[in-house]
């Protein structure tokens, strides 16, 4: 049920109706979760068993750890929670990478194997359900949450359909003290919500979908036949492409949260106005970057042991947050090569004070980080080493003439170009601060251009959401 279809339409007109009939938080909280359960099966009905089993597990396991002052079985409760969260994870996501990994291992020594082949469908949104909940057991192992609350409020947390396939990672700690809380929506929260909604759809559907991916797509399938004009085109265009698809994404979670009475975290802080590439990660994919860092790099000792451990624990932190994305290399080339940027950023200076202080022009920065940022994005989106190299020599090849018709090109280009300038201008500003600033007719004409841009780009391919395969 992808939040661009009729379908969702009607299911969340259905249950926001609903919500707003029934009187007790009790009854709307268990609306909430039914509504969710029914989201999930509408992707593949028999994986909801996976979702009900991870999340009583989590809260069982959770209590006990809550409940015991020994801190041998904590730890053995908390290992527990890990074990089989991270089993399920590998299992359904990373099993058949491992496999055919295995396979090609075993023929580098002679060894000829033909593994069965692999038909188990991912299930969808996994990763981000996993994470958020292994960060509540672990939070109540820390004793930063409590490990008491009620098994409604705790597989709302986790299940809450705007978040469950695509994120935000919702932290317990944010979540669900306002699960517990009695609380309705006011009219400026649903208003505000619903813009949200649109301007995420808009973000989806126009740009990400209609103006970025027909050019990605085109020169990504052989990058090996186009020109320095469309692999440049391309290049860029991804980086529009993944940041509209996803930041729509969460657009529409946090809108649709809201039109409940729920604030969840911003995840996307226009990243491409980043001034380095620390700062790109506090601006980007800003829950799975401090999941990462909460409990991943500062567990492993952070920048506490040296400048050499810094680094180890910065690649191995950024190797596995690529090997998160999925499996495949290409997105631990892509979690490396980030690794190797942080690294050579914190060894050689390069953060937003340092830069002002040398007085080197903040826009100089900000596009060179655009531009390494953008390049890095080619593994992500290639299928193997071979398209990855194809692309690189793709922006060198000048002497081969452009096949996209012109006018797409133009617009893919000039629509990046406007992006960047936009981020940049609206760095350390917000959606509603500039809604605000522009005030209600110029507002109002935003989201009509919005409407337009939506109707008219409809009834065509309907795209999933790039991060649903995450």
């Amino acid at each position: 049920m992808l939040f661009n279809s009729l379908t969702f339409l009607v299911f969340f007109a259905i249950v926001f109706a609903l919500h707003g009939l029934l009187r007790g938080w009790t009854a709307r909280k268990r609306l909430l979760l039914v509504g969710s359960y029914v989201f999930y099966a509408a992707w593949n009905p028999p994986y909801v068993a996976i979702l009900l089993f991870s999340t009583a597990m989590d809260w069982w396991l959770a209590r006990l750890i809550w409940q015991s002052d020994d801190d041998r079985r904590r730890k053995r409760l908390l290992l527990v929670s890990l074990v089989c969260n991270l089993s399920l994870l590998g299992f359904f996501k990373y099993g058949d990478f491992l496999l055919h990994n295995f396979q090609a291992l075993g023929a580098t020594i002679g060894v000829v194997w033909q593994p069965p082949r692999w038909s188990i469908v991912l299930p969808i949104g996994i990763s981000f359900y996993t994470f958020a909940s292994l960060s509540y057991t672990i939070d109540v192992y820390r004793r930063e949450v409590k490990g008491d609350w009620s098994l409604l409020d705790y597989a709302l947390f986790v299940s809450f359909f705007p978040h469950l396939v695509a994120g935000p990672i919702v932290r317990a700690r944010k979540l669900l003290p306002q699960i517990a809380e009695p609380r309705r929506a006011t009219s400026a929260q649903v208003g505000w919500g619903l813009v949200l909604v649109v301007i995420g759809l808009f973000a989806k559907t126009v740009l990400a979908d209609s103006v970025f991916a027909p050019v990605v797509d085109t020169v990504y399938i052989d990058p090996a036949q186009h020109g320095a004009a469309d692999t440049w085109a391309a290049v860029l265009g991804f980086s529009g492409q993944i940041y509209y698809d996803f930041a729509g994404y969460s657009l529409c979670a946090i809108g649709l949260a809201l039109c409940f009475g729920f604030e969840f975290p911003d995840n996307f802080r226009f990243p491409y106005a980043a001034r380095g590439f620390s700062d790109f990660w506090r601006r980007w994919h800003v829950s799975l970057s401090s999941w990462l860092r909460d409990y991943l790099y500062i567990p492993l000792g952070g920048n506490r042991g040296g400048e050499l451990k810094t680094y180890r624990n910065l690649m191995l932190t950024m190797l596995l947050g690529g090997l998160w994305h999925g499996a495949s290399w290409m997105y631990v080339l892509w979690g490396g090569l980030h690794g190797l940027w942080l690294s050579l950023e914190r060894r050689f200076g390069g953060s937003d004070t340092a830069e002002r202080r040398e007085g080197k022009p903040v826009v100089v920065v900000t596009l060179v980080t655009f531009l390494v940022v953008t390049l890095t994005w080619i593994p992500f989106r290639a299928i193997d080493a071979a398209a990855v190299l194809a692309v690189v020599n793709g922006l060198a090849r000048f002497d081969v003439a452009s096949t996209l018709p012109a006018a797409q090109l133009a617009t893919c280009i000039l629509a990046m170009l406007a992006t960047v300038i936009w981020q940049f201008a609206m760095r350390d500003r917000s959606l509603e601060e500039a809604f605000e600033r522009i005030g209600t007719l110029p507002a109002t004409a935003a989201i009509g251009a919005c409407l337009i841009g939506l109707y008219l780009c409809s009834g065509g391919d309907q795209r999933a959401f790039i991060y649903f395969q995450f």
